[in-house]
């Protein structure tokens, strides 16, 4: 069975001088359990728009999403998201940030503070538990977010671009860190990019996104074994999906300039 379904979801906005724009066509799309399934495409092709409608932070203009065979009607704990952007609250901790979700859900707080420990060590932030964000790099603050998203145990990660904003050594350093919490944990992952190498490296299958109006236009599985290394960036089986992928991205994006 597959933990997301997402069936003939489309998304269009109202333009409040009159007229609308279609940022998806009717998407069909499955993701497995345990797996972890990167969407590329250019920029402003609706990925993450599709993204937001799954994490119900948005509402499709038809079709419906269904985490474990239920509907998708809003925000839930099921699922946890990081965006972009630095989303911590900055008058909290890294701890009373982990730990923020699980005291809202009224976990007792010997549990909360159990639970924070484990994935505050797992992402390497052991001794900065009583920092505030803005004492912290970008990479650090990511790194909190990814340990609040996972204590709350989500059936699946959403990651919108989590490290499109970081310097390229961190952002590697922050793929290698994911995907070593993915390949112990096996939580189900949907993660967007525009980043073909990003793209190839996490995944187990790459979703490649036309230009807007966005679908799906193709399908392609990443059978590179695990645990993986980065080195794997230099084989020749990388480089010839890179060089697909690159034609494709090129295609679309060359598609989105002459709108």
């Amino acid at each position: 069975m597959s933990a997301l379904s997402i069936q003939q979801v489309s998304r269009t906005f109202e333009n409040p001088r009159g007229g609308s724009t279609q940022a998806l066509l009717p998407v069909d799309f499955e993701v497995r359990d345990n797996d972890f399934v990167t969407i590329l495409g250019p920029s402003g092709c609706g990925k993450s728009t599709l993204l937001r409608i799954v994490a119900g932070l948005d509402t499709p203009s038809g079709g419906r999403v269904l985490l474990d065979g239920q509907p998708v009607a809003g925000p839930g704990a099921d699922r946890g998201m990081v965006f972009q952007s630095y989303t911590l609250f900055p008058w909290l901790t890294i701890e009373q940030n982990v730990r923020f979700g699980l005291r809202e859900r009224g976990m007792s707080a010997a549990d909360q503070k159990e639970r924070s420990d484990f994935f505050i060590a797992r992402v390497g932030l052991r001794g900065f538990e009583h920092h505030y964000p803005k004492q912290l790099s970008g990479g650090m603050q990511q790194r909190t977010a990814i340990a609040r998203a996972l204590a709350n145990d989500p059936k699946i990660l959403l990651l919108d671009e989590p490290f499109g904003a970081l310097d390229n050594q961190t952002r590697v350093l922050m793929q290698e860190l994911l995907l070593g919490i993915w390949e112990s944990a096996r939580k189900t992952v949907l993660f967007v990019t525009h980043d073909i190498d990003e793209a190839i490296f996490m995944a187990n299958r790459v979703a490649v996104f036309s230009a807007r109006p966005g679908r799906i236009k193709s399908e392609i599985a990443v059978d590179f074994p695990h645990p993986r290394h980065y080195t794997i960036k230099t084989s020749p089986e990388f480089s010839t999906l890179k060089a697909r992928l690159t034609e494709e991205i090129r295609a679309e994006a060359m598609a989105a300039a002459e709108h």
